[in-house]
């Protein structure tokens, strides 16, 4: 019986590297009768591997697309890591690759002793990897991440603040953060690399031309947390006990809060002057919470932004 385990072990990763074979190849392979090889493949394939027949002379078995890779042996410990891992995309509409979050969570409880499922199951009431539900989907993240894995550019409808607007561009990857996808590109128009949001493309397509950009994803994200920015301009602003909760919940803001006493506190940063329309606005919903003092254009958007407001409602 063990031998048997550990044929059907074998085969599995076998057939799995190989994707299309004959009987009489797993026979030669596993030194088994081709008799036995068919039933063997009978096994893995009433085990859940994809296995098509092909008929007829010089036929066999394929593997269909979707790989169902062999079990893998790892400690408590690291099951849990690759566990709570995967449940930190749970909140995500749109992932990658299709996949089942509810099967791949019990294919990888499935493995686990019962004291160590009880374990799991209790962490997962008490732990998440939180992130704000969006409700726009991301349909093109796949084509993406295979584009810049081959370093392939891409043709794209992108809805722009203004209007829709065709571009070509050399995708660096893709990035989570706070419930939205990013793509990084390099886009040859500007001769530089270009944010998008991923659920604001609107079609995409191949166009069969080769680009590789002048960054990989890893250095450019390096790169975006060590730069000073290109056109400096100083944000002063202080804060009340909620504007420093509040400011603590933006990593771009959190680093230069300077708390005084636990009701008053604030900021000073350089920031970029591009971002001055985002900054305002993200001061302005602040309320009386904060108090910009420079730039003095900031305030007064932040003036005008208020008086817009009350004569709306005046």
């Amino acid at each position: 019986m063990m031998l048997k385990a550990k044929i059907l072990f074998d085969l599995m990763m076998y057939v799995n590297a190989k994707r299309r074979f004959t009987a009489q190849e797993v026979a030669d392979e596993f030194a088994i009768s081709v008799r036995t090889a068919h039933r063997y493949l009978m096994d893995l394939s009433e085990m859940g591997v994809p296995l098509y027949t092909e008929p007829g002379r010089g036929g066999g078995y394929r593997i269909l697309n979707n790989r169902l890779l062999p079990p893998i042996i790892m400690d408590e410990n690291e099951a849990f890591a690759i566990f709570f891992a995967f449940q930190s995309l749970k909140y995500y509409p749109t992932l990658p690759f299709a996949i089942d979050m509810k099967s791949v969570s019990r294919k990888i409880c499935a493995s686990l002793p019962d004291d160590t499922k009880n374990k799991v199951a209790r962490l997962d009431s008490v732990l998440s990897f939180w992130t704000p539900t969006r409700s726009v989907s991301s349909p093109f993240l796949k084509e993406i991440i295979e584009a810049a894995a081959e370093n392939r550019m891409l043709k794209m409808e992108y809805a722009s603040k203004t209007d829709d607007t065709p571009k070509e561009i050399a995708p660096l990857g893709l990035y989570a953060y706070n419930g939205f996808w990013y793509m990084p590109a390099f886009d040859p128009a500007v001769d530089e690399i270009r944010l998008f949001r991923a659920d604001r493309i609107l079609s995409l397509e191949l166009t069969g031309k080769k680009l590789d950009p002048p960054s990989n994803l890893s250095d450019w994200l390096d790169y975006q947390n060590a730069q000073s920015p290109e056109f400096p301009v100083r944000l002063y602003a202080e804060l009340t006990r909620e504007g420093i909760r509040q400011c603590r919940s933006q990593p771009w803001l959190e680093p230069y809060i300077v708390t005084v006493d636990p009701g008053y506190g604030y900021i000073e940063a350089n920031i970029d002057k591009r971002e001055l329309e985002f900054v305002t606005n993200y001061f302005y919903q602040l309320g009386t919470s904060a108090k910009v003092i420079e730039p003095s254009e900031m305030a007064d958007r932040i003036r005008k932004l208020a008086e817009e407001v009350l004569n709306q409602y005046s």
